[in-house]
């Protein structure tokens, strides 16, 4: 390695750490942050192989041709099977059969559960993780560390969807009996962090009069209801313009461009920069002065790399390339993988 690869590499873990440690931090999660070298769940480009056998014979043949005629993935493939209406049963099914195959996992959460213990004690005004995942490691790690979790829902057994909830910030009064009775004022500690699932989750229904609940991750779907889940398709932007997520959908852009209490910076870990209605906010983003992207994925497709590493306030950390503020370089061993980054927060 030559010199100059060696100060691009420190410079580079340098800024880095530098932007994890700021103020004004939120983390978007991709696939990647809950692969766990293969004992999480499946990356996008995976889903097929793990499906494939849980689609009914004519669905699976449809998807298969497509996939045979050179689409490029699942999502390509249903894309090209739409028929743009409002009810697509071939949609439908495949969002069940992921969900069925997330259904029973329970991967390891150790990195999971470091990571929300060290978002939840950071010093900053909003504590904020957007997921582009349907599985409930998140949900689960927080459970495990015991770290209160805000994901838009209130209740219990059948849980329904609050937005409103978002605007809460905990309230915990003095630790001291005697002095919470004497009128001592409460202080406030440990603000939740505010978990905001973009495309739905494992565990979400549609309740045709309750709107949208959140039961059991483990459970069956509900009599009367279907899953909350966006299908892995392009024709998702218009999907998250329907209830429950045009609330979430609101506040991610409020959050990055438009809102009271704008963001700083936006991480993205294990997300692949390939969805475009995720893209164009984060995108808005970029043309603030005072807004940083700082992107860790194991690796980007050559344009997606070109199209954003040229950008004056972008950082990438792959495994072959990375760039910093415009500036190109060498790969890094792994500050892009999740398991490291979740002791860098």
């Amino acid at each position: 390695m030559t010199t100059n690869m060696t100060d691009f590499t420190k410079k580079l873990e340098d800024k880095v750490r530098e932007q994890l440690a700021a103020q004004h931090v939120a983390y978007l999660l991709g696939a990647g942050s809950s692969y766990l070298d293969g004992q999480g769940y499946p990356l996008a480009s995976e889903w097929w192989d793990v499906i494939r056998d849980r689609l009914p014979r004519q669905e699976r043949s449809e998807i298969q041709r497509k996939l045979d005629q050179g689409a490029n993935g699942l999502e390509e493939a249903l894309d090209l099977l739409d028929t743009g209406g409002i009810e697509a049963p071939l949609r439908e099914t495949v969002t069940e059969a992921i969900a069925e195959y997330f259904r029973p996992r329970t991967p390891p959460l150790n990195h999971h559960v470091e990571f929300v213990k060290r978002v939840s004690v950071r010093n900053d005004r909003v504590r904020t993780i957007f997921s582009l995942n349907y599985d409930p490691l998140m949900e689960r790690a927080a459970d495990a560390a015991q770290v209160r979790l805000i994901d838009g829902f209130t209740g219990f057994e059948h849980a329904y969807f609050d937005p409103q909830l978002y605007e809460q910030e905990a309230l915990i009064m003095p630790s001291d009996l005697w002095g919470s009775l004497s009128g001592a004022p409460a202080r406030r500690e440990r603000i939740p962090i505010h978990l905001l699932k973009l495309h739905g989750s494992l565990g979400w229904y549609e309740d045709t009069s309750l709107g949208a609940i959140r039961c059991g991750f483990g459970m069956p779907v509900p009599a009367g209801t279907k899953r909350l889940m966006v299908p892995p398709q392009h024709r998702k932007a218009t999907d998250t313009t329907a209830p429950p997520y045009a609330a979430l959908w609101s506040r991610f852009r409020g959050l990055l461009t438009q809102g009271q209490q704008l963001l700083n910076r936006l991480v993205c870990l294990g997300y692949g920069l390939q969805d475009e209605h995720v893209n164009a906010v984060i995108e808005n983003a970029l043309a603030r002065r005072d807004f940083t992207l700082v992107v860790f994925a194991k690796d980007l497709a050559h344009a997606v790399f070109e199209r954003w590493a040229r950008k004056p306030n972008v950082i990438i950390v792959t495994a072959d390339r990375c760039s910093l503020y415009g500036d190109c370089g060498p790969g890094h061993s792994d500050l892009w993988r999740f398991e490291k980054l979740s002791t860098e927060v």
